[in-house]
């Protein structure tokens, strides 16, 4: 059987510029239209298709950044500094008003207590007590548990194992490694601990990066396992690109390519409406970033360190987040 093509349709096909967002609707479409309907995990119902590739220059300080509807960027951007925190608990994200994580935590709390409490109050409640939080707030060793601190087990005197107090920070060593041995095949973070999965109120999606440097280009590999492309990804694709340009900024390199491979790449049932609006607009614009500040480590970014400029998003399209 054919390859079915997820590049982009040629300019002259679609009588418009070769903007890189039309092989990202390339693929939406394919999806929907091609998909195979599944039932999924939620109960919403998928259309999805298995194994994808989409590419990404980032040279000049492009980022693929969506422009057929409008990415928070800086909420995606809060979400990945907060990663590399190693915190696992939402209170820090609600906080800065970033409710990515905040339904999964308020469905235990009202599944296991009885409280319809909407989720408004919940989150102010999580900021606002901090014994609230600790009980109700932690999502278990997600993401950046895992990048920064994956746990080290070691024999003890009595034969048993016990956990070492710092486990391994896959970050820091990844900088170490692109900096003494920028030919290596193992500048790699993973997420997917096995053992650690039943613990984690959502297994890593975005769970394996992989950097190639070439010359003085760095690029990087994102393996997401299961990829909502109606709007989980344009998230996963921000972050693995600002994950990218951070570390070049810290090593020295300039920022090369973004390959993003999706394993279970879906739309889910309840997201015709988005589909079907995304797909009749037309990219406009190229977003760039500029990063204004080169921090010691790649640990002490900000927010106020990343700006955008070149950004033409069309209007948010709302849709519901299957939990």
């Amino acid at each position: 059987m054919a390859l079915l093509d997820t590049a982009a349709p040629s300019p002259q096909v679609l009588g418009q510029s070769d903007h890189w967002e039309y092989q990202y609707l390339a693929l939406m479409r394919r999806i929907w239209e091609q998909g195979d309907a599944r039932v999924d995990r939620t109960g919403v119902g998928t259309r999805s298709v298995f194994g994808a590739e989409l590419r990404f220059d980032l040279s000049d300080g492009w980022m693929p950044l969506l422009s057929t509807k409008r990415v928070y960027w800086k909420t995606a951007t809060r979400e990945f500094l907060w990663f590399l925190t190693g915190d696992t608990n939402i209170r820090a994200l609600c906080a800065q008003g970033v409710e990515i994580w905040t339904d999964w935590p308020l469905e235990r709390y009202r599944r296991e207590t009885g409280d319809a409490i909407s989720r408004e109050d919940f989150s102010a409640r999580i900021v606002a007590d901090g014994d609230f939080a600790a009980r109700w707030g932690d999502l278990g060793p997600v993401y950046g548990k895992q990048w920064v601190d994956w746990p080290v087990y070691e024999p003890a005197q009595d034969g048993l194992y016990r956990r070492r107090p710092q486990g391994v920070n896959q970050v820091a060593d990844l900088v170490t490694g692109l900096q003494s041995d920028p030919g290596s095949r193992r500048h790699i973070v993973e997420g997917w601990n096995v053992a650690e999965l039943p613990a984690m109120a959502l297994p890593p999606c975005h769970k394996t990066y992989q950097f190639h440097v070439s010359g003085n280009r760095l690029s990087g590999l994102l393996y997401q396992r299961s990829c909502d492309l109606g709007l989980g990804f344009a998230f996963n694709a921000w972050s693995a690109a600002l994950f990218i340009r951070m570390l070049a900024q810290q090593c020295g390199l300039e920022p090369g390519e973004l390959v993003w491979m999706g394993g279970d790449v879906h739309l889910y049932l309840n997201h015709a409406a988005l589909v079907e609006e995304q797909l009749s607009r037309t990219p406009s614009g190229e977003a760039r970033l500029e990063i204004t500040r080169n921090p010691e480590s790649i640990f002490d970014y900000r927010i106020e360190d990343f700006q955008v400029s070149g950004y033409q998003p069309q209007a948010h399209i709302a849709a519901p987040v299957a939990v």
